[in-house]
């Protein structure tokens, strides 16, 4: 099925000039239950190996099932904020299918009955412009279990032996499936991107997950597809496994499209197949020939009744819900008045709720984003690390923002004590008094620095009495230095002007 391992991809901008490719994104999400999806095992992340199961969780002989409530509530809400139908009746069914990492040869899933159907989200790319994306269904469904694989590269194959975990088998998860997504061209890894941001977003927001990527909370599978123009059909899948971050996705999808193009361009078909994505390349490798629906002989589950969510009990949960992300920034926008453009930055910065933080502890909301989207992004740059990484909370950055506009220190000074915050030395406000670093405001110790100043410098003081008061810069430099940039610059300009009697 492989023959075409070697045929080089197309160039992304060549490929995207000669085939149309159109997306569909699964997007599986990890419930924040205490317990899991079928049995009263806990839900946690990082326990011992193989101690957080119950006999259910291992679907021994003789065990039953019984629905998580709380996971069907937070099904109902995703689906409600993502614009769904709910269903009034739904049930669960069997997916066959053998895995060392699910004991009992199926997984408790949902098929033709899914709980929410019918939806979209409008998605914001970083320029500003909307897509919409429509959601063919959310249902809800078990985890497997993890395995590990010892011994060559990681992965199945090349391994010595492998390992299985099964804490996190019976884990509820929600399965959210768009309809194709078409009409991206060159933009289509953005747009998968950011995508799964706006889901990730709206389940951090509804608090059903903590979303966090990089545990697997959140996992997508991103199928490409290509074909020759947007009037032709649906060209051939492949279905990219459990991508769990954005960069990821992007490079996912650029490399799929290539590769498609370089394989379509060479005369051979592309195999419908599941695909592994490799960080260390930014390649995909082939996985097996993915199975149609047909394969895993559907039939529903016979030790669970159907679920059948009452309209009063819905309707009790969709006026519930939060403030959703995109209707939260166009409040923000309004309230912070920031710019379009700048309001994206703080968006894609991933800075929004630090700077809202920042702001109910008492900043300016200017002063705030100029402190998160200035130094703190550049130190978390430097870092490689995400802003909401860096171990500083909004609180403090708001305390030290009441400092510099206190003029008890100005920006330099400031940047110091952020430092020394981020390396754990403690609060800012604590940090000036410790380490003596409030600005001189004092006259007296300010004038004779002044003066100090205009005596070591009579070739400025001349050419400022002359008129060129730009150059009172370099006045300005020595008495900082003085006082180990502790002076008020702005009061330091005031004196030496007084002083020279210009002005």
């Amino acid at each position: 099925m492989n023959a075409y391992t070697d045929i080089e991809p197309l160039d992304f901008e060549d490929a995207i000039e000669k085939y149309d490719p159109v997306l569909g994104i699964e997007v599986h999400v990890e419930l924040g239950t205490k317990t899991k999806m079928f049995d009263g095992a806990p839900n946690i992340f990082a326990a011992e190996p193989n101690t957080a199961i119950t006999p259910v969780s291992l679907g021994l002989p003789g065990t039953l099932p019984v629905v998580n409530e709380k996971a069907v509530e937070y099904a109902i809400k995703i689906g409600l904020a993502l614009n769904c139908s709910i269903a009034e009746h739904c049930r669960f069914a069997r997916k066959q299918y053998f895995y060392p990492d699910l004991t009992k040869n199926f997984q408790t899933s949902q098929y033709d009955e899914p709980i929410a159907y019918d939806g979209y989200v409008d998605v914001e790319l970083e320029d500003g412009e909307i897509v919409r994306v429509e959601i063919e269904r959310a249902h809800m469904e078990e985890d497997a279990g993890k395995n590990t694989h010892i011994g060559g590269t990681g992965r199945i194959q090349g391994a010595t032996h492998s390992q299985v975990d099964y804490n996190r088998a019976g884990v509820p998860l929600v399965e959210i499936v768009t309809r194709p997504i078409p009409n991206t061209g060159g933009r289509a890894p953005e747009v998968a991107a950011a995508y799964v941001r706006t889901l990730r977003d709206i389940f951090r927001t509804l608090e059903v997950s903590e979303a966090r990527m990089e545990r697997g909370n959140v996992r997508a599978d991103i199928n490409v597809s290509l074909r020759p123009s947007p009037e032709a059909p649906l060209g051939t899948r492949t279905e990219t496994k459990n991508v769990n971050s954005f960069r990821a996705i992007e490079r996912a999808v650029r490399f799929e499209i290539g590769r498609q193009a370089g394989v379509l361009e060479s005369g051979v078909e592309v195999v419908q197949e599941t695909r592994h994505f490799h960080d260390d390349t930014g390649h995909t490798s082939p996985g097996r020939v993915k199975s149609d629906a047909e394969d895993y002989r559907y039939f529903p589950e016979p030790d669970l009744v159907p679920v059948a969510a009452s309209r009063e009990w819905v309707e009790e949960l969709r006026a519930s819900l939060p403030e959703l992300p995109a209707a939260r920034r166009r409040r923000l926008l309004g309230e912070w008045g920031f710019t379009d453009l700048e309001m994206r930055d703080v968006i894609n910065a991933g800075a929004l709720d630090l700077i809202e933080g920042t702001v109910a502890a008492g900043a300016k909301p200017q002063a705030a984003r100029k402190w998160w989207m200035g130094e703190l992004a550049r130190i978390a740059k430097e870092a490689e690390k995400e802003l909401e990484e860096l171990s500083v909370t909004p609180k403090q950055i708001a305390e030290l923002v009441s400092l510099v506009e206190g003029k008890k220190i100005n920006d330099k000074i400031g940047r110091q004590v952020l430092s020394k915050v981020l390396d754990g030395e403690g609060d800012p406000a604590a940090i000036v008094e410790k380490e003596n670093l409030a600005v001189v405001s004092d006259d007296s110790v300010l004038e004779g620095a002044v003066d100090q100043a205009i005596a070591d410098n009579p070739d400025v003081v001349e050419k400022i009495k002359g008129g060129k008061v730009q150059a009172i810069g370099a006045l300005i430099g020595p008495v900082m230095k003085a006082t180990r940039g502790q002076a008020d610059a702005g009061r330091v300009r005031e004196i030496i002007m007084d002083k020279l009697e210009v002005g």
